[in-house]
């Protein structure tokens, strides 16, 4: 069993911001509500290469994860969000239970997860949930809900969110 690694400072920014501005961090630009399902779909190799490579589980830096715990955390948000868009599109109004990536990375042991298993594992999350966003409807983009601190999302910005992260923590293990 691997030590358990020091705990990293929680990121506490709201990042919704990126939904309408894009990210300078990263380089991200929103996309159109019909690019989502394509865009996530595209993360799936890179992540898979990612995670095959040489010395995944090590972090090169204290205040990052190890690219084995992004790929985690990002199989993680593709299910978390995954249920999401079914509430959004099967209930009206729904507010998302609160998801603390922070305890999911330590009580998951994302630092200990057979790499192979979990590219296997974020195909499948992320075509899954490429595949809800592929068969949404034009009368449905713009279905409302939230998140427990209060934010507003519809369909397409839950999207774009969602897309963003994955994306994002690509560039954060430069896949």
């Amino acid at each position: 069993m691997t030590a358990v690694p020091p705990a990293l400072p929680e990121d506490t920014k709201d990042w919704t911001w990126v939904i309408e501005q894009g990210c300078p961090e990263c380089g991200w630009t929103p996309p159109g509500a019909a690019e989502i399902a394509a865009r996530v779909r595209a993360t799936i190799p890179r992540w898979k290469a990612v995670l095959w490579r040489p010395g995944v589980a090590v972090r090169d830096r204290a205040d990052r994860w190890s690219a084995l715990e992004y790929g985690c955390h990002v199989r993680d948000v593709c299910r978390i969000f995954g249920g999401r868009l079914t509430q959004l599109l099967t209930e009206d109004g729904p507010t998302f239970a609160n998801w603390d990536q922070d305890a999911a990375a330590r009580d998951g042991r994302y630092f200990d997860q057979d790499p192979v298993r979990v590219a296997g594992e974020y195909a499948i999350a992320a075509g899954d949930t490429a595949g809800l966003f592929a068969a949404v409807r034009p009368d449905q983009w713009q279905r409302p809900g939230a998140r427990s601190n209060g934010s507003v999302f519809t369909v397409a910005s839950l999207g774009s969110y969602f897309l963003h992260d994955l994306e994002h923590h690509l560039a954060d293990v430069a896949g």
